[in-house]
């Protein structure tokens, strides 16, 4: 490696580390969390709902969707007053937003702190004027600040780490030919 390629090389692991979400708006997280799913258990006593079979949940311009998916709330769903304070979601997890797809195999939304944690087999798209792809064993979606963060080894059984490491590629504008 030459001396000169030595600080790119360098940089380019944090640039990785730390995604911001480019031309993110602010997410509402204030907004309901609506869901459709094959069947659900509700345990009001326990505060859970248990959606499974093909879920989708939208929250304003944010959907997520799994196989199954455990919400926890306060209040009352028999009646009619529950409030979601976090969502564990299972078995091929999406979450898409305006410009950015995340995929991994458990996703853990804290409403209250608005932050969602992926982990698993973990991948990140990113388009818009500039574009990203990364992938590593954990992401942390901020969605106050749109911040999208790799980082650490996952966490829990049954889930496959890279070594820790986060890989990535950023696509390079195709130059003008006739401007060189």
């Amino acid at each position: 490696m030459t001396r000169a390629f030595a600080p790119l090389a360098l940089a380019l692991p944090l640039l990785l580390a730390a995604v911001p979400a480019l031309a993110q708006s602010r997410h509402n997280s204030d907004a309901p969390l609506d869901f459709d799913a094959r069947s659900i258990q509700l345990d009001d006593k326990a505060s859970r709902a248990l959606l499974s079979g093909d879920v989708v949940i939208k929250q304003a311009e944010m959907t997520l969707r799994a196989a199954r998916v455990t919400i926890a709330y306060t209040g009352s769903a028999v009646s009619g007053t529950p409030q979601a304070t976090r969502v564990d979601a299972s078995g091929g997890v999406t979450v898409t937003r305006p410009n950015q797809t995340a995929r991994s195999s458990y996703a853990v939304y804290d409403v209250d702190r608005r932050i969602i944690t992926m982990i698993g087999n973990v991948t990140l798209q990113q388009a818009g004027s500039n574009t990203a792809n990364a992938a590593g064993p954990r992401l942390t979606i901020n969605l106050d600040t749109s911040r999208a963060t790799f980082g650490g080894a996952p966490s829990g059984p049954n889930t496959q780490s890279s070594g820790g490491r986060v890989t990535g590629r950023f696509t390079v504008p195709k130059r003008d030919a006739s401007k060189q």
